[in-house]
């Protein structure tokens, strides 16, 4: 019992020193691509809050989340970027041998490769104004939340990111059909607006009501605009980020859901998911103003 209790403490601690390493190089990683927008970290604020504690046999696993505040300093500009880690913990008599992030997992279904069906009425061809100040606001009331007027899912970014646009005033369409337009309605949802492959279809070939348009250039987009990440290169887009800010150079720094941040610089190279295949596609919404 005890040789194999042995082996399962050296095996921990192996995971806890490789684990180390990569959050040690996430870290570096950071410093290093603030360096190259002429930014820096200037100072680190966190606090943690228990989620849950499971007692075994051998091991207490514990669960908790960090609230992580970075103050950033470019010239010129100050500014706060935030972020949520969900992590696990394994404590033996009162010793942590274990402490890791949770890691995102991206869903692998279908349910994303739709076609969208353009329809001509007047009603769906009805002017409507984007109010980017409001989907910024809404992006900020949320971004460590979720509303209780819409379902919450294990990977929200892409129904948090549909609430931020129709709080500025996006209309919905498509109702009852899931494949079709764009829409929310009676705990019931198109994949356009929840899954993220789906709503990067759906803004990329939209005329009407929701619509948008496809720029390369990170600078041109404004708040309230969209980008979408395709993390390994497939072709296959797995998140999506509100633009509610910019930063000193004009880049655009994005809330999101999932992995819950806010104010975070929009290209992921300091994310866990971040492959050096990813590819983004942004678009900016079109409205009648």
């Amino acid at each position: 019992m005890r040789k194999q209790l042995a082996k399962q403490l050296e095996e921990r601690i192996d995971q806890v020193v490789r684990r180390r390493k990569v959050e040690e190089e996430k870290i570096a990683r950071k410093h290093e691509l603030f360096a190259k927008r002429n930014a820096e970290i200037v100072k680190v604020m966190a606090t943690g809050k228990v989620l849950s504690r499971n007692s075994g046999e051998e091991f207490d696993d514990i669960h908790y989340r960090v609230h992580l505040k970075y103050l950033i300093k470019q010239p010129g500009k100050i500014y706060i970027e935030e972020e949520i880690e969900n992590r696990q913990a394994a404590v033996f008599k009162e010793t942590i041998v274990e402490d890791r992030e949770i890691a995102v997992q991206f869903p692998t279904g279908t349910d994303d490769l739709t076609f969208f069906y353009e329809e001509n009425s007047e009603e769906n061809r009805s002017a409507f104004t984007y109010n980017r100040l409001e989907v910024v606001r809404y992006a900020e009331k949320w971004w460590d939340n979720y509303n209780p007027a819409y379902e919450a899912f294990e990977v929200d970014c892409t129904n948090y990111v549909s609430q931020c646009i129709h709080a500025g005033g996006a209309p919905m369409r498509g109702y009852p059909n899931r494949s079709k337009g764009w829409w929310y309605q009676n705990k019931n949802w198109s994949y356009s607006w929840s899954v993220a492959n789906a709503l990067k279809n759906h803004l990329g070939s939209s005329t009407i009501g929701l619509r948008a348009k496809e720029v390369k250039d990170p600078r041109e987009l404004q708040l309230g605009d969209v980008i979408c990440y395709d993390f390994q290169g497939d072709g296959r887009f797995d998140h999506n980020t509100i633009v509610t800010g910019k930063d000193a150079a004009g880049e655009p720094l994005v809330n999101a859901h999932t992995y819950n941040s806010r104010m975070r610089y929009w290209a992921y190279e300091d994310s866990t998911a971040y492959t050096p295949n990813i590819q983004y596609k942004m678009y900016t919404i079109i409205d009648d103003a």
